[in-house]
């Protein structure tokens, strides 16, 4: 004869309910939505600095641009070259960053006659709409060093 352990048997109520199936599946759905969530928020912030980035490099584009052909190249009396008076820019292409212009509009600095305080705006457009960013620096009236 043989013998009947519990091993052997199985138990008619063994197995997960409907219940622990549907808690399970719930906190399967919880975690991963948490995860997706995560992985959106840090797309967004990438893309985010990656727009910064853009926008900082596309100013040191306007500024080594400024700083290169603001200032006209003059004679002076003796046929040296010197730096002239600034010329406003309208509408100039941001050197490298299609899409994207800007305009400038100087004014010297009474106490100091080689100093101009320039007031920089980039344009550009977005689906559409058009945008623009103000800055404003100073540049001293000097010959570019490239010259």
């Amino acid at each position: 004869m043989r013998r009947v352990t519990k091993s052997t048997l199985q138990d008619p109520r063994a197995g997960f309910t409907l219940i622990e199936v549907v808690l399970a599946m719930f906190l399967l759905l919880l975690g991963m939505t948490s995860i997706l969530g995560l992985l959106s928020f840090g797309a967004a912030l990438s893309r985010t600095a990656s727009l910064r980035a853009g926008a900082a490099n596309s100013i040191e584009a306007v500024m080594t641009d400024l700083e290169e052909t603001l200032f006209p190249l003059e004679l002076d009396r003796d046929g040296n070259e010197i730096a002239g008076e600034p010329r406003d820019l309208a509408d100039r292409p941001v050197p490298g960053h299609p899409g994207l212009v800007y305009r400038t509009r100087s004014v010297p600095n009474p106490d100091n006659p080689l100093e101009y305080r320039v007031d920089v705006e980039i344009t550009w457009a977005v689906g559409g709409t058009a945008r623009s960013k103000t800055f404003t620096t100073l540049l001293l009236r000097e010959v570019p060093f490239g010259e």
